[in-house]
């Protein structure tokens, strides 16, 4: 074998790695890239504090605010304040909460995490679901989520698909004097999870990076064959 060819291979098996590689470290932030909301289940006349997060920026650039639109419904909305974030708060012609908007003081940087949350009220004419839809501004661009999957469809295969919370029935007795506390713990616990791993990320780049390994062993064995 010449060594032009010898060169060749090595340059292939080093290809494939590079490869693998990659697709470990972008697969889970592709499948990571999205607006969060925790908890993600509420009870019918029940408060609790929503907590909406994101790692991701639009695409590379910062983020320097979000725009959370009230979906009909709520009792009430109570924005939580936070040195972190200037809040704006809309009012419909009714008095309620209709949308709030929060401005980060300092750019989030695409590699930290970001988090806002608000206290919220349900009764009992709220709908089984409430969509919250987000618009990300950041220092260039901006990424609507907004998109609610139809009846039947994987919300998960959404391209920007917005904060959903669902409403169950209030259970016997009521929702209990602690329900809000128990709520943020719920919230904060559940961010934090989401924040660590993303189950379907890691074992897709999982996959990657073994599909790289595999490339240098295979190459490297038939440089042995030809040596």
């Amino acid at each position: 074998m010449s060594r032009n060819t010898r060169t060749r291979r090595l340059s292939l098996a080093a290809l494939g790695v590079l490869g693998g590689a990659t697709l470990a470290l972008a697969v889970p932030a592709m499948a990571g890239a999205h607006v969060g909301v925790s908890p993600d289940e509420l009870a019918t006349g029940d408060h609790g504090v929503l907590t909406f997060s994101f790692s991701h920026g639009c695409e590379n650039s910062p983020t320097t605010a979000l725009r959370i639109t009230m979906p009909e419904g709520l009792a009430s909305v109570a924005p939580t304040m936070d040195s972190n974030w200037n809040i704006e708060v809309e009012r419909g012609d009714d008095g309620l909460v209709s949308a709030v908007t929060y401005t980060a003081v300092t750019p989030v940087p695409t590699d930290l995490r970001g988090a806002v949350s608000m206290g919220v009220g349900l009764d009992e004419n709220t709908p089984d679901t409430l969509a919250f839809p987000v618009v990300q501004e950041c220092v260039e661009g901006s990424t609507e989520w907004t998109q609610l999957a139809e009846k039947g469809e994987d919300p998960h295969s959404l391209d920007a698909p917005a904060p959903v919370v669902s409403v169950t029935a209030a259970a016997a007795g009521g929702h209990g004097e602690h329900a809000e506390t128990e709520d943020a713990d719920k919230g904060d616990e559940a961010t934090a999870r989401s924040a660590v791993s993303d189950p379907l990320g890691v074992a897709l780049g999982a996959g990657g990076l073994v599909a790289g390994f595999a490339a240098l062993v295979v190459a490297i064995l038939a440089y042995r064959r030809r040596a």
